[in-house]
């Protein structure tokens, strides 16, 4: 019993990594380069065979995601500039707040760089807690920062943005470029049109997000949204005040941080525990 149920579980992570790399080799070498693949199946319709050869790579990449996800429990996914120094403020409120939510028992998780990302990640392993990267694939790799238990990197941008939603029971949001407002417009347009509930968003950084609350509050006054659309958001500069905004909303989810199974060896599925 025991040797054929290893013998199936090697033969199972054994037959998705070959369908992986059948699916690269068949896809044409100009769209299998990082970043490319995307941007060919954007630029327009193509043959059904190349189409449905994307689909399987989109696939692989979602079960690639599930596999390394899916019981990191609790977790708040923390987005910011990757060009904050550790002697800028927001780094160091960035990494005082990630240490208070790993107190909390949250596991944090950031896009694995360096600035914002490593602060969170460091103050993930100041308090103990599960410290996570979720990259995107650039052809302009960033390094690791040193503070991460696992570090997981997915080809596309829908599927990360789908797998860091999933697996986060709130956002943090600090300083940061287009990508970071990219997630929070995301995130809240989810919030309004009801495809997700009880989702926390911080935003840490009053002066720097000036010019954004005073865009929502004319959205408001021009009727375009609802008062009640933003109630889930929430701009401070105080980090009590983001902690216990945070704890609010996501005492009334809990059950979203309890996978429905228990991890099957089998499986090659493990929980992850913080490194020391």
């Amino acid at each position: 019993m025991g040797s054929s149920a290893l013998g199936f579980h090697f033969d199972f992570l054994d037959t998705l990594t070959k369908l992986n790399k059948l699916a690269l080799v068949l896809i044409p070498n100009e769209i299998t380069m990082n970043g490319n693949s995307e941007h060919a199946f954007l630029a327009g319709p193509r043959s059904r065979w190349k189409e449905f050869l994307f689909s399987l790579q989109v696939l692989f990449q979602f079960i690639k995601g599930f596999r390394n996800l899916h019981f990191i429990g609790p977790c708040i996914t923390i987005f910011g500039s990757a060009r904050f120094k550790e002697t800028d403020v927001y780094y160091q409120t960035t990494e005082e707040l990630a240490s208070q939510l790993g107190t909390m028992g949250f596991a944090i998780m950031t896009g694995g760089g360096p600035g914002i990302m490593e602060a969170a990640n460091k103050g993930a392993k100041k308090s103990g807690a599960l410290s996570l990267g979720c990259n995107i694939e650039l052809p302009f790799e960033q390094h690791p920062n040193p503070y991460l238990d696992r570090m997981v990197n997915i080809r596309y941008f829908f599927v990360r943005k789908e797998l860091l939603r999933k697996y986060s029971s709130g956002f943090v949001i600090m300083p940061g470029g287009l990508g970071t407002l990219d997630e929070f417009v995301e995130v809240i347009t989810l919030i309004q049109t009801g495809k997700m509930k009880n989702f926390p968003v911080v935003v840490m950084g009053v002066e720097y997000h000036e010019k954004l609350m005073r865009y929502f509050e004319s959205l408001i006054d021009q009727k375009t949204v609802g008062a009640t659309d933003f109630q889930h958001i929430l701009f401070t500069d105080d980090i009590a005040e983001a902690v216990e905004h945070i704890r609010n909303f996501t005492e009334k989810s809990p059950d979203k941080h309890v996978p429905g199974n228990a991890p099957l060896w089998i499986l090659g599925e493990r929980k992850i525990a913080p490194k020391p």
